[in-house]
Parts: C-alpha cells; sequence; structure tokens
C-alpha cells in the first residue's frame, strides 16, 4: 500500500491533469518508446515553443484524469509506455508536430496512440487528419476570402452596372442637347 504522502501526490497530479484536460482543445497519446534522449528533449522544447504541454504519465493517472474531465474512449489505449501532449492555444499544433517527428524518423516505435479534441475521444486516424490542416489563421484567411469572393463579384457587377448607367445618361443628355 503506497504511504498517505505519495497517495496525496497522486490525486493532486490526477487533479492538475483534469483541469488541464478540460481547458484543452486537443491532446494526442502517443507511444514514447524507441526515442532518444536527444530527440525527447528536441521535440519537447519544439512542442513548447509551440505553446503545448508534453508529459510521461502512469497510465492508470491518465484514465483516471479522463474520467474525472468526462473524457471517455481512450482507455483502451492507455497501454504501455504513454505520453501526452495537449494545448488550450490551438487545435493544430500539437497533431502536426507530433505527426513530424514520426515521419521524420520512421524507424522508431513512437506512433500515435489515440487522443480527445474538445473533450471527445478521437482515433490516431482523426488525429492525423488534424495534423493535416492548415493552422487556425490559415484557415480564418481562407474562410474570409471565401466570403469576400461573392462580395467581390457583386460590387464588380454593381460598378459595371452603375458604369453602363453613366455611359447611358450621357447619351441621353447628349441626344437632349443637340
Amino acid at each position: 500500500m503506497p504511504s498517505e504522502k505519495i497517495l496525496e501526490q497522486k490525486k493532486q497530479q490526477v487533479s492538475e491533469l483534469c483541469e488541464a484536460f478540460k481547458g484543452a482543445n486537443v491532446g494526442v497519446l502517443v507511444n514514447y518508446s524507441g526515442i532518444s534522449v536527444e530527440k525527447d528533449t528536441k521535440l519537447r522544447k519544439e512542442l513548447r515553443e509551440a505553446g503545448c504541454e508534453y508529459k510521461v504519465v502512469k497510465n492508470t493517472l491518465l484514465s483516471r484524469a479522463f474520467q474525472e474531465a468526462g473524457i471517455d474512449g481512450l482507455d483502451e489505449h492507455l497501454k504501455g509506455s504513454t505520453a501526452i501532449a495537449y494545448s488550450d492555444k490551438g487545435y493544430t499544433e500539437a497533431p502536426k508536430i507530433l505527426s513530424d517527428y514520426i515521419k521524420a524518423n520512421p524507424n522508431t516505435t513512437f506512433a500515435v496512440k489515440a487522443g480527445f479534441i474538445d473533450g471527445g475521444a478521437v482515433d490516431a486516424t482523426g488525429i492525423e487528419e488534424l495534423a493535416k490542416l492548415p493552422p487556425k489563421e490559415v484557415l480564418l484567411a481562407q474562410v474570409l476570402g471565401g466570403l469576400n469572393g461573392p462580395i467581390q463579384g457583386m460590387a464588380n457587377v454593381c460598378s459595371g452596372a452603375l458604369r453602363s448607367l453613366v455611359i447611358a445618361l450621357n447619351a441621353i443628355a447628349e441626344k437632349q442637347s443637340a
């Protein structure tokens, strides 16, 4: 039986993870085995610079934190070596950084297991699809560009119609003065 002090530390860790997961937009579970200390340090730095947290956590503690946060469907992925990257600043950063690492290191057992998006569990394929999306700023620019297109087209039509109206009025005025 663990000591009272260790038990309290574990409860505190679960509570902190639970709060972090409740506020996170995205979380990615990975099998982190097969990564060297040097590459792990580089990966952690890249995730930190992107505003993501990355932690190696015992599967039982993750399971309890997910349960308390109301995130169901991830327990089946909590086997073996597990680390989690999560962020409350965006949706694509953690999946993209981890996916890029896996592509750059194909001969390793480091792999995405599953994850969550806004509190809902997704499988590894869902995380990989999220990694393919452009950053939020690019998506917003694309949406605004799509919305701006019809408005710009209407402005061009109105401008053309107004030009034709001015030409017609000028022609009528010249005809009346002659």
